[in-house]
């Protein structure tokens, strides 16, 4: 593997944003960019602006970027913003600056480019990839008949090359909708045959330990890593809890600004989600931003309509506050909350059995609806 390429990180800060929520934002974009194999040089922080339509940032952020690469040239491959640009403000960003520039959108890309393994996870990253790279053809660095496996090199030729990168990119995201169409078809086989049984789907922010908890509700191997996006398929198992039998599937974490092209692309595998009976919504209750996270996961699942199906909240990592903080949090959040909840830890095994109680109750609801919609 090669070197690493570097970045140079730029975080554009919400109006309303607290010091804590800024300072997680941070961090986890700063995840992401190492999660997508990028080292992160240096990260500035700007206050949010009106953008600017030209670049986004305003001028005098503009000039000191570019005043700033001119002195460390050799230290930095590209330019990270954090923000959505257009096809016009990457381009000026890029003449201005001369380096490449990446934004959100493009980062997560790469990311699930790096983690896909399965031939459907491919086929959407790839869909989703170049439905983000068609509008910006005309201005991208890297010429669109190579590969783009991270932050290329100026290249192209022409109107006519540019057409014909454009009629490509067109049949190419045709042949891939149809080859989508077609797993998802064999999805609804898969699920139609296992009916009779109750589903449940792990939903919830990424690197939050929703496999973790798959793992320890199906005994069987899960992949589990520290980094974002590390499951982009669905893994779906049959678990028997004190005599009950279910379906459990776990998917694609969600995040802030989560790109629509993606969401788009991977509606194959957010099917799992959509079909559910039961929501187990798994939060990580040591994080500063965790009602954020949940959020951030009720807008997205409202996003792809899923958004009526039952949610048992899973408040997990409870391992990680100090022992004396624990019923005080538990009772302050049922206070508030619309949802049944539980607190565990999916490492230390603290809460499971109340977990379990739970997760049977209401999996006994889901029976007796789907026996009494089968009555005549």
């Amino acid at each position: 593997m090669g070197e690493k390429l570097r970045s140079l990180v730029v975080r554009i800060e919400g109006p309303t944003e607290s010091p804590e929520q800024s300072e997680e934002y941070l961090e986890e974009l700063l995840f992401l960019v190492r999660s997508a194999g990028y080292f992160p040089v240096e990260a500035w922080r700007y206050r949010w602006r009106r953008p600017d339509p030209a670049t986004f940032l305003t001028p005098g952020r503009v000039e000191e970027i570019r005043s700033w690469l001119q002195t460390h040239r050799n230290e930095v491959d590209f330019v990270l913003v954090d923000a959505d640009l257009s096809p016009v403000q990457v381009r000026n960003l890029e003449k201005t600056w001369e380096a490449p520039v990446t934004d959100r959108e493009g980062l997560i890309l790469d990311i699930f480019a790096r983690n896909a393994r399965t031939a459907q996870a491919k086929a959407q990253v790839q869909l989703a990839r170049l439905q983000y790279e068609l509008p910006r053809l005309a201005h991208r660095w890297t010429h669109l008949s190579r590969e783009r496996g991270g932050i290329g090199l100026r290249g192209g030729g022409g109107e006519q090359q540019l057409e014909t990168d454009r009629r490509k990119i067109r049949k190419q995201i045709a042949q891939l909708q149809q080859k989508l169409q077609e797993f998802e078809r064999q999805a609804a086989i898969r699920r139609d045959r296992r009916d009779t049984l109750p589903r449940v789907a792990l939903v919830g922010y990424t690197n939050v330990g929703k496999s973790t908890l798959m793992r320890l509700l199906t005994k069987a191997p899960v992949l589990v890593a520290d980094r974002l996006f590390a499951t982009l398929d669905t893994t779906t198992r049959r678990v028997v809890l004190d005599g009950v039998p279910f379906l459990l599937s776990d998917t694609v974490g969600f995040i802030r600004k989560l790109p629509p092209t993606l969401l788009k692309a991977f509606h194959t595998t957010l099917a799992e989600v959509r079909e559910a009976d039961l929501l187990l919504l798994v939060t990580d209750l040591n994080s500063p931003g965790y009602l954020e996270q949940i959020r951030t996961v009720e807008r997205t699942l409202e996003t792809i309509g899923a958004a009526d199906i039952p949610i048992l909240l899973v408040m997990n990592k409870i391992d990680r506050l100090p022992p004396d903080q624990r019923e005080l949090v538990e009772q302050s959040w049922l206070a508030q909350t619309r949802y049944p909840t539980v607190f565990l830890s999916a490492t230390e095994r603290i809460g499971i059995e109340t977990f379990y109680q739970q997760l049977i109750a209401l999996l006994r609801q889901v029976i007796q609806t789907k026996r009494s919609t089968l009555l005549p």
